[in-house]
Parts: structure tokens; C-alpha cells; sequence
């Protein structure tokens, strides 16, 4: 059970992510669980049918589900919704709240003169703030954490201890960044000098530019672009232990699993699904509502499109073909 910030009706929850409730409304909520974990208190969801008689039997004290619930017989107060899942996820924020930061500087941080924080910022242990940064309303800047100069971070914002973000970046409302997370860091770019062998640095002067509403986790990487700017779209979702590069362009609602990297000059339009451990290599484009499944591959220059369609493997392709191209080769192995 996740214990909540505080108690909670089923009327005021249903209210909240506009379910109608059958059953008592009056019954309080004070923890949300998995069907497993559930107490005597707990808010529980089910969004498949087959399920809906183990949810039932279970401890908890209220469940949400779809239409298909309506018509069963209960104890328990049923909150009938659209989109179980999605009205879960709204109640939990309704029930567990942003917590409430202590505004302020540490003492121990170190802000240069020059840098605009809002009155109610927060300034943990350790950090680093350089000249000209800008800080919104109601954000948080973790222990540990390290902004360069001429930053601009926008309201509303948290990121959590040791987070590094180089000069020049820019990040918009509503955005969260975990711990270790590196954003405008410079580019992988050199030019081999054919006399000697040797390769020497190319610029990585541009910028990185964060819409509102993304969140990055833990240990990412974004780089800065070269000359011009790495864009990641409003509304994107980047998962731990990413490595976005030079010049990138992501689009709004993109969701990006652990592990993924993507080369330099990449474009990922809006609403792409990338699964763990995908490759993309330089200057591709995966147009809008792909969907790439963990460990495909993309070869440089190579356009994926087809909004809704599945791709896999390496170099990816959609997903009928891959599997049976795969049927294909075991058929020839059981031959040999």
C-alpha cells in the first residue's frame, strides 16, 4: 500500500477523474495498491474484464474498472470509467500530490549574483546556480545539482539531486529530470585530418532547447546540438539510461524506453514508440505514431513510416515481415 498525503471519499476521487460511482460513496481511501498488495483502505483498478472477479474478491476498499463493470454485483464502491488505467493514474496524483518544498537557499549552495530565482524556488544542499540562470515559480533544483550560466528553467520544474545541466540550455514548464541526468552536454563530432590521422574537435556550440511537460530519467544524456539546436518536443517521456545526440529532433508526445540511443541529426516525430535498447543511426526519421520494439535497429539515412505500424528487429521492418522472415529461417534450419 502507498499511503496518501490524505484521506479521500470515493465521491471526491470520482469527481476528480469524472467516474460515476456505483456503490457507497462515503467510503474513504487512504492508500492506493496492485491487486496483489491491496488493504482495507486501498484504491485498486482493473481494466480487462477476465480479471475483474480477482479484483473483486480482493481487500481493497474501492475499485476502479471499465463499462464492464457496471453490471456487477459488489460490496465495494465501483467507480465506472472510460479508461480504468488512465483514471488510476489521475486519481493517484489527486491522492498523492506534488509534495510541498520548503522554499528557499541552502546555505550551502552557491548562486552567483547575477542569477533571477523566484521568491518560492527551492535551493537544496550543494548546488551550483551560474551567472544569468533563470529560475520559475515553484521549482526545485535538487542537491548536488549543477546549472550553468545563462540556464533558464521554467516554473512548476523539479529536478532531483546531482542533476547537470550545461550553459545555455533551456527547459520549459511542468519538467522533471532525475538524478544524473546530464542535459547540453557537447556532441560527439570531430573531423579527421587525412595528413596526420588525427581527429580534431567540431563545434558544439548550439543549443538544447526542452519543451513543457517532458520528464527525463535517471542517468540520461541529451547533447547539445552542433551549431544549431536539439529540440525535445512538449510532452515527451525519456526513460533511464538514454543517450540522445547532437541535433536531434524529437517530437511532441514521443516515448522513449530505457537504454535507447540515438546518433546525431536523428528526427522522431510525434507520438513514435521506441522500445529498450533501440539504435538509430544518424540522420534517419522515424515518422509520426511509429512504433519500433525493443532492440530494432535503424540503419543511418533510413525513413520508418506508417502511423500505428509495428516495427522490429534490425535493420527494422514491420513486424509481419520480421516474424516471418524469422519463421522462414527456422523452416530452413530444421532442413539442414
Amino acid at each position: 500500500m502507498t499511503l496518501l498525503v490524505k484521506t479521500c471519499s470515493v465521491k471526491e476521487v470520482a469527481e476528480f477523474v469524472q467516474a460515476r460511482v456505483l456503490g457507497d460513496e462515503t467510503v474513504q481511501l487512504a492508500g492506493i495498491a496492485s491487486v496483489e498488495s491491496a488493504a482495507p483502505g486501498d484504491l485498486i483498478f482493473v481494466d480487462d474484464e477476465k480479471n475483474l472477479p480477482r479484483v473483486l474478491e480482493s481487500r481493497a476498499s474501492a475499485v476502479i474498472g471499465g463499462d464492464f463493470a457496471a453490471g456487477k454485483t459488489n460490496s465495494k464502491p465501483l467507480l465506472i470509467a472510460t479508461q480504468p488505467r488512465l483514471a488510476f493514474a489521475r486519481a493517484a496524483r489527486f491522492l498523492c500530490p506534488r509534495p510541498e518544498w520548503k522554499p528557499g537557499i541552502h546555505p550551502s549552495a552557491v548562486v552567483h549574483p547575477s542569477a533571477r530565482l523566484a521568491n518560492d524556488a527551492t535551493v537544496e544542499e550543494r548546488v551550483v546556480i551560474g551567472e544569468h540562470v533563470h529560475i520559475g515559480e515553484s521549482t526545485r533544483i535538487g542537491a548536488g545539482s549543477v546549472i550553468g550560466a545563462k540556464v533558464s528553467i521554467g516554473r512548476d520544474c523539479d529536478l532531483y539531486p546531482n542533476v547537470t545541466v550545461y550553459p545555455g540550455v533551456l527547459l520549459g514548464d511542468h519538467v522533471i529530470v532525475h538524478s544524473g541526468a546530464v542535459l547540453g552536454s557537447d556532441g560527439f563530432g570531430y573531423v579527421r585530418d587525412p595528413a596526420t590521422g588525427r581527429y580534431e574537435k567540431f563545434p558544439q556550440v548550439g543549443r538544447l532547447e526542452i519543451e513543457d511537460d517532458v520528464e527525463i530519467g535517471a542517468n540520461t544524456t541529451i547533447d547539445r546540438g552542433a551549431l544549431d539546436a536539439t529540440r525535445i518536443g512538449r510532452g515527451a517521456k525519456i526513460d533511464n539510461l538514454v543517450h540522445i545526440g547532437h541535433n536531434c529532433q524529437i517530437g511532441e508526445d514521443v516515448v522513449i524506453a530505457a537504454q535507447t540511443g540515438l546518433s546525431g541529426s536523428i528526427t522522431i516525430e510525434k507520438g513514435v514508440i521506441l522500445g529498450g535498447q533501440v539504435g538509430i543511426g544518424e540522420h534517419a526519421r522515424i515518422e509520426e505514431g511509429v512504433m519500433l520494439g525493443g532492440q530494432g535497429g535503424v540503419l543511418p539515412n533510413k525513413v520508418l513510416r506508417g502511423k500505428g505500424i509495428a516495427f522490429w528487429g534490425t535493420p527494422a521492418k514491420p513486424v509481419r515481415e520480421y516474424l516471418k522472415e524469422l519463421a522462414t529461417l527456422a523452416r530452413l534450419a530444421k532442413k539442414q
